[in-house]
Formats: C-alpha cells, structure tokens, sequence
C-alpha cells in the first residue's frame, strides 16, 4: 500500500498550477469556486483507491463519488482492510462504524491517491496535492475577511507565500527569521481563533454589561489580529522583510555602542581554548608587556571570541591565541575596539557553523581586526557587514560561502593585504556614499570579484573607492562590476559643461612594481577609472536637467559639486572568466 509521490515538485510547478490552472486572477471572495472548478476538470469522479491518512491511522478505501465544493469524496472500506495505526485498536468494524457516522464522507485533503502502472490517475494524484499543499501551506482561514477584495489573490497572497516556502526550504531565509514567522503565524492563528470565538457568541442586540466587555475584548482581539497580519505579510514580502523585520537576530541594532567604561580604564581580552606555560609566557613577553603593562589595563581570559567581543568597552583589546574556534551566533562589534590575532591568520581561525545571522557586523565608529582567518560552515548570510563607522582589516583571511564583504552606505572600509575567496556572489560590494580602500589584498574564485552598486540616482552620494595592487584573478564573472541604470546617452543634463569635481589619483612612485606586469593584466584599471568617471558625470548631468524640470533658479550646491575620490592602479585581473571589467545595466 503505497501513494504516488507528489510532495517533491518544484517552486515554479507549484507556481504555474495556481497561476495558470487553480487560482488564475482570482480574488479572495472567488478562491472556493475557482478551486472548485478546478478539481471537477482535474479530479476523476469515482473508481480510484486511496490512503485515508489522520493523525491516528492510515487506511485504504476507494473513492466512490467526489463533491469538489464541499471538498469531500464518499468512500467505501477496501476489504480485506489494509491499515496501519499510531497509539489506537483499529478493527474492520470500527473502521465501518466510523464510515457510517461521516456519512462515508472524508476531506478530500486527507486522501492519497494510490499508484496505478496504468496513469490513469496521476493528474488526479497531482490535482489533490495541489490542494492539500495550498490549504496547508498557502490558505489562510483570515484572508477570506479581508475587506480589500478588489485586488489578485494570487499576486498579493499566493506568490509570495509559496516564495518564502521555498525560500525558507533551501535555507534562503535566516534560521532566527524562520522561527519568528512560524511563532507569529501560530499566534496568529490563536488570536483569529478566540476573535471567532468571541465574536460568534456576541449578541448584536443585547446592551448588557457583560455584551460591552466581549464588545471591548473583541476590539483588544482585532488589533492584536491585525498587527499579526502586518508583521506576516511584511515577512513575506521579500523586499520588506529584511528592512522593516527581524532586526535583531540580523544584527541590525541589535544594541548601540556602551562607550568608556564606567568604571575608567581598559581591558585586554584574552581568548583561548588552551595554551601551554611557554605560549602565555611568548604572549606576555611579545604583545602585553611592551603594548599594554601599564595601570590602565587590566587582563580577562576567555573560551569563546563572541563572549569576549560582548565584554567589551570603547578602547577595548581583544587578543585571540591560536587555536580553531568554533562559533553559533554572530560577531556584533559595536563599540571601538581591536580584536587581534596572535600569531599567522591560517593559525588562528574562527569558524561559524549556523544558517541565521551574517558572521561578523561592524557599527563601531572605529574598530581593526587584523591576524585572523574567519571560515564560514552553511551559511546563507555574507561573511562581513560594515554598516556604518570605520572598519580597519589588515592581513586576514575570510573564506566565503554565500556573499563576501559588505560596505555599506555611510560606512568605510580599509582593507589592506587580506584574502578573500568562494563567495557565490561579489567578493566585495560597495554601497552608494560608502569608503572603501582596498589595497594588497587578492579576492579570487568569487562569483564576481568586486560590484560598485548603482551610485546614479540623484539622492545617492558619491562612493570614496580606493583599489592599489590588488591581484583579482578567478572569479566566474568580471574581475569588477559596476551596476547601474540603463539610461539614455543623450540624455545628459545639455552638456559637457559644469562636470562634477571628480579627483583621479594618479598612480604614486613609491608603489609601483618593482617587476614587470604584462598590459593584459593591468588594463583594467583605466577601464574602471574611465566607466566612474562617466557615470559620475553622467549623474551630474541628470541632476541638473531635472532641476531644470523642477524650475528650480539655484541648484543645490551640495549636491552638484559632490566630489568623487578615484584612486585605482597598480591592481592585476587574471584569469576572470567575463574579463577584467565590466558594467550590468538595469
């Protein structure tokens, strides 16, 4: 006794069935006779076997007559009876007197269809788990109340209910975000549950005291009901749910910055899982005497590189001795602080091992990691964030899973002399009105090696972007990436005339190379520096024609004479399967 297998299709399967067959343009008021219609097409109206499935027994019937609006099918007991239990006595006659009383009638959605070498039934099979998918993962018993009943129940509900499904099922979604929606949609359904309840019971008519409580209580159940459907309907939306949701577990203002301690002086953190008499006595006599011996500081000793990080205060000092350091939750640096490694990066590593969160986030005004090797373990968050203050990276190695670097708006980065590889998008992302200096550093075998986000919109400031001697090689797309819109040529504000200041720092002498690099290698540098530049001036010019637009008589200085900072040369593109640069229009 065994069904057919149909809980295994696919995002866009599902997709087209709802769109094309189930739902179409349907509104909320529509879906049960859509539906309806649908099945009767679909649905063989009698002569197939099924497996009766409930939370206690399995059984085998047949199907004798189907009502596709009341979503039931009238059944017969297959004899000799075939059927398996879970913590109950099943007998033919129980399972015949339990027909009786349903009238022979069970839920369309607690049928199975079983498998039959002739096909005959497959599209039935197909149809049916189409159902049960819909009305346990997509339905919701409160959408049919919407007032709004003007709009395609399809675009607004099911599509991108069925996107987070799969989004969450391939580990896609932040294991913190997965547990927070599936805790509002259980709470969800609890207060819809006792809202029905009191209102069911309510007596339009009646002027008793106790009529005005449940009026009252039932007022506190709705709104209670509808912030739920917010928060699930922001969740769901996937452009909203990583801005206006789940701010805390993603490490966005998690917490502000403590600032000094309180109590005056600084601390230095030392984090290590075992160290011998002659590595202590190394540490004290190479980092702390000569760096940190005086009264200011005091010494604290810890097992875990996030603990010691949470301990700190502004002017802090994390020091991490050698050893593998295996980590859950996310490395939040929000205060100023160091946190180095003591020894080479490959000796001192820190591996993070959990679906939700991003590894490390920096908000600290001013914060320097250096020494260190970050690895990432089934990650579906990038490796770094740098939200906004100074993040300072000297010589660490961050080996990607998902996204590599991010440098956010407002935020500045300098990362010097680092390794960076396997991100499976860019291995650096540059955010419009960020900083970011990269020099010495490889960033290899990425899907892209480094992406400047779209800075042309009038309301975006100008990226500072420093990149010297950088050796980007192996990245399955462009060494460089720039995105932006796909706007006109001609379309230029009238003119050449009042371009922005745009500083392109020639390349210095005293970092040259000392040997002989190839064109081929280097050519990409001018590209880049050649494709800012027009795009900065071609931004200038759009501000300036749609301030013409506006009638504006003054343009706002600030804004047209944003200075843009380019300092791009000595760097190498090797290898790079689209080449050294390149630009993706939208």
């Amino acid at each position: 006794m065994y069904s057919s297998t149909t809980d295994h299709l696919l995002y866009y399967e599902r997709f087209k069935a709802y769109q094309d067959y189930m739902l179409g343009d349907c509104k909320t008021s529509e879906v049960e006779a859509f539906t309806a219609e649908y099945l009767e097409k679909i649905v063989e109206p009698c002569d197939w076997q099924a497996i009766w499935h409930t939370d206690v027994f399995d059984v085998l019937v047949e199907v004798v007559d189907v009502d596709c609006k009341e979503l039931k099918a009238k059944v017969e007991l297959v004899l000799p009876m075939e059927s398996e239990t879970r913590g109950c006595d099943l007998t033919e006659e129980s399972m015949k007197a339990l027909l009786e009383a349903t009238l022979h009638k069970v839920p369309l959605l607690e049928l199975s269809v079983v498998y039959d070498e002739s096909g005959d039934f497959d599209q039935t099979a197909l149809a049916l788990e189409h159902l049960r998918f819909f009305y346990k993962h997509i339905w919701r018993k409160w959408d049919e109340e919407d007032e709004d009943d003007d709009f395609d129940y399809f675009v607004r509900c099911v599509e991108p209910r069925l996107r987070l499904y799969y989004d969450m099922l391939e580990d896609r979604v932040p294991a913190g975000l997965v547990a927070e929606y599936h805790s509002t949609l259980a709470l969800c359904f609890e207060k819809f549950r006792e809202f029905s309840s009191l209102r069911s019971g309510l007596d339009s008519d009646s002027e008793s005291e106790q009529a005005n409580v449940s009026m009252v209580e039932g007022l506190r159940l709705y709104e209670q009901l509808e912030a739920l459907k917010r928060k699930l309907r922001i969740i769901e939306n996937p452009l909203l749910r990583y801005v206006l949701s789940y701010k805390v577990n993603s490490g966005q203002q998690s917490c502000r910055a403590k600032g000094p301690r309180p109590a005056g002086g600084r601390v230095v953190h030392l984090v290590s899982a075992l160290a011998t008499v002659h590595q202590l006595q190394s540490l004290i006599t190479d980092k702390l005497m000569p760096h940190y011996s005086s009264e200011e500081f005091e010494v604290q000793f810890h097992s875990d590189p996030v603990l010691a990080v949470n301990a700190c205060y502004e002017g802090d000092v994390v020091i991490v001795c050698p050893g593998l350091y295996s980590i859950t939750s996310s490395i939040s640096i929000v205060d100023s602080i160091e946190v180095e490694g003591y020894g080479l990066p490959d000796e001192v590593v820190i591996e993070k091992r959990n679906k939700g969160d991003a590894f490390v986030e920096s908000t600290g005004a001013n914060v320097k990691l250096s020494n260190l090797k970050f690895i990432q373990r089934d990650a579906i968050e990038g490796i770094l964030c740098v939200r906004q203050g100074k993040l300072e990276m000297e010589n660490c190695v961050m080996q990607c899973e998902t996204t590599g670097v991010i440098v956010r708006s407002a935020a500045q980065l300098c990362m010097n002399m680092c390794d960076l590889y396997g991100s499976k998008g860019a291995g650096v992302e540059i955010y419009p009105g960020s900083v970011c200096s990269l020099v010495g550093n490889g960033i290899h075998h990425c899907k892209e090696g480094i992406l400047i986000k779209d800075f042309a919109d009038e309301l975006d400031a100008m990226p500072k972007i420093t990149m010297v001697n950088n050796m980007i090689h192996n990245n399955q797309g462009y060494g460089v990436i720039l995105v932006k819109p796909d706007i006109d040529d001609d379309d230029d504000g009238g003119g050449d005339d009042d371009v922005p200041a745009i500083v392109v720092e020639e390349e210095c002498p005293a970092i040259k190379h000392g040997h002989s690099v190839p064109p081929d290698f280097t050519e990409g540098n001018d590209a880049i520096k050649q494709e800012l530049v027009a795009t900065s001036a071609k931004k200038h010019g759009l501000q300036k024609s749609r301030m013409k637009a506006l009638g504006a008589m003054q343009a706002d200085e600030n804004l047209l004479s944003q200075e843009m900072f380019i300092s791009i040369h000595g760097n190498q593109f090797k290898h790079n399967g689209k080449g050294s640069f390149g630009t993706f229009l939208y």
